[in-house]
């Protein structure tokens, strides 16, 4: 692939040309890699991606004491640089190094931390797929649009009077999945949760409920979430059932319902206050805010 992919270094500046020229390192430590012949197109591509990857990783996380180490940088660039050689159709985009940077931190090897982040990109990967007419969350977008109209019409028309009903000012917190907004043992906890009740959907009120350790009842049912993971997720695709992060950028939303409305006069405004919460939410609170926005949007389609 490339000598500098395990080797602990983190590429930020250019090593080839768009037309495969290699370009020389003026900080290299003397190493040539050689070719066998003319790059192809694939192989020229990702090596364009290296420098922009590590730019990326050396702004991702930057207060955590973590990335002191350079070593730690390089395995978030190996990994992301890895699975940009992997997946060739989506390679890599801005944002993907915030999504990876906790699982790298989290599990102990990079290859575990590699195959993990791999699965969350299944999961993800959509929403980096952008052209010139549409972008990745544009249907979650629409979708919190239909949500915000019917559980708060009178915010959601202030919003489209601003020229805000297309919720594009939400964008960044679908495609990293809150790691801007939430504090990062908050996302952490986000995280879980959000894919936890896939399987269950009352694992939040249990945890909410339980100060102490599980009861029987409680233990059983979690025993079945693994059992019935296959079944419940299809049942959930084929009813198109909508993430519940769409209902917590929903919650975030709606907790700013004053704000927004009071003193937001142009889109500008609605960024600048959606801004001011960045690495400050609570996961807790916006959880009970995003379930009760839920409850209250189901119930009312059902009813209409």
């Amino acid at each position: 692939m490339d000598t500098t992919v395990g080797s602990g270094r983190v590429i930020t500046m250019p090593v080839i040309t768009e037309d495969g020229q290699p370009i020389e390192d003026p900080n290299s430590t003397g190493e040539q890699q050689t070719n066998n012949g003319p790059l192809t197109k694939e192989v020229i591509q990702w090596k364009l991606l290296l420098h922009q990857i590590g730019l990326d990783v050396n702004r991702t996380d930057r207060t955590l004491v973590y990335y002191e180490s350079q070593e730690n940088l390089a395995r978030l660039w190996d990994i992301l640089t890895v699975y940009a050689w992997v997946d060739t159709d989506i390679g890599y985009c801005q944002g993907m190094s915030d999504l990876c940077s906790p699982i790298s931190i989290i599990l102990e090897h990079e290859a575990d931390a590699f195959w993990c982040f791999e699965r969350l990109m299944r999961r993800v990967r959509e929403n980096f797929k952008s052209t010139s007419t549409t972008i990745g969350v544009r249907s979650q977008l629409t979708t919190l649009s239909t949500i915000m109209k019917t559980v708060d019409p009178k915010l959601h028309e202030h919003l489209e009077n601003l020229d805000g009903g297309e919720y594009l000012f939400a964008f960044r917190m679908l495609m990293v999945i809150f790691r801007r907004e939430f504090s990062f043992i908050d996302t952490m906890y986000l995280w879980e949760l959000m894919w936890s009740m896939e399987y269950n959907p009352g694992f939040f009120s249990m945890l909410e409920s339980n100060s102490g350790p599980p009861n029987e009842k409680d233990e059983n049912t979690l025993k079945q979430c693994g059992k019935f993971e296959r079944k419940k997720l299809q049942a959930a695709k084929q009813e198109e059932q909508i993430p519940l992060s769409v209902f917590v950028v929903a919650s975030v939303i709606e907790a700013r319902n004053k704000r927004l409305l009071g003193e937001a006069k142009g889109l500008d405004d609605v960024v600048k206050i959606l801004n001011e919460i960045t690495g400050s939410l609570d996961a807790k609170k916006a959880c009970r805010g995003a379930l009760t926005i839920q409850e209250k949007y189901l119930t009312t389609v059902k009813a209409s």
